[in-house]
């Protein structure tokens, strides 16, 4: 597992935790929420055989900082994601992202002119409306979960992102998922991102994208409980390119049906040679 964090950059937005790995042309990894790069990791070593791969926990996330005081809703992840590109020194890369690393890389590039040789939308936060009803419920409702006692909230992060999931993962790969969210910081920024979250993040540029100025490609698991392949089918409209549904897929694919999304990744570029497996 060529996966790991253990380079460290200083953004407005506090420290961030990265790594890279390969060579070739760029490609930069999008994670979500509740997630870290850590749900990239299947996908690293084969992805690596045709590009430079740079991926990072973005701030409040994983091994990134975070700060009681920091801001990191999605206005402030799509700053950081021009910010590390920047700091990378890439002009161009292409972009794979999933969850709400959508709607993070499509303000970078819709909002703040960051370019792209291509993007990939996975399983996206991209339009509303968006979140699964717990994740609406804990929003109304902050105040009564912040303060929990550990071992309810490390009960409550587990059953949280086992309901994305429709295989299974092994418990190595949940437990690096979960343990970023269980340390007193973990806990107060798990309930902070539930608090930031704010439709008007992808709101405001919705009508922008048709206007997206590289190839795109919409991927999703059609069996996603969270946000239904509907709202993928709505999304992919509204840029005008045509869905690409993963069968048996949950809403995490990278891990769950790894193998399947490389092939289709594959198959969708022109220049892509065929990737390995781990």
């Amino acid at each position: 597992m060529l996966w790991n964090v253990n380079q460290k950059t200083e953004t407005s937005a506090g420290t961030v935790a990265w790594g890279s790995a390969g060579e070739g042309p760029p490609l930069v990894l999008a994670h979500g929420w509740p997630w870290s790069s850590f749900s990239w990791h299947r996908m690293i070593l084969p992805l690596s055989r045709a590009y430079t791969v740079y991926w990072y926990d973005m701030p409040g996330f994983g091994r990134s900082a975070k700060d009681p005081e920091q801001a990191t809703g999605l206005d402030v992840q799509g700053l950081i994601f021009k910010e590390m590109l920047t700091y990378w020194g890439l002009e161009s890369p292409s972009v794979f992202a999933h969850d709400f690393g959508g709607a993070v890389s499509l303000r970078a590039h819709l909002l703040h002119d960051v370019a792209y040789n291509d993007l990939v939308l996975m399983n996206v936060v991209a339009v509303s409306p968006w979140g699964s009803e717990f994740f609406d419920h804990v929003s109304r409702h902050i105040d009564a979960f912040t303060p929990l006692p550990p071992h309810i909230h490390a009960a409550i992060v587990a059953a949280y992102i086992r309901g994305a999931l429709v295989n299974e993962i092994d418990e190595h790969e949940l437990h690096e998922l979960v343990s970023p969210w269980l340390t007193p910081e973990g806990q107060a920024s798990f309930y902070k991102q539930f608090a930031a979250a704010d439709e008007r993040f992808t709101d405001e540029f919705a009508d922008r994208l048709n206007a997206i100025a590289c190839p795109v490609s919409v991927i999703w698991g059609e069996k996603d409980p969270w946000i239904p392949i509907a709202r993928g089918h709505q999304l992919a409209g509204a840029i005008g390119v045509q869905l690409h549904p993963l069968e048996g897929a949950g809403h995490m694919p990278q891990l769950e049906t790894p193998r399947p999304l490389l092939d289709l990744i594959t198959s969708l570029s022109d220049t892509l040679p065929e990737l390995e497996g781990n």
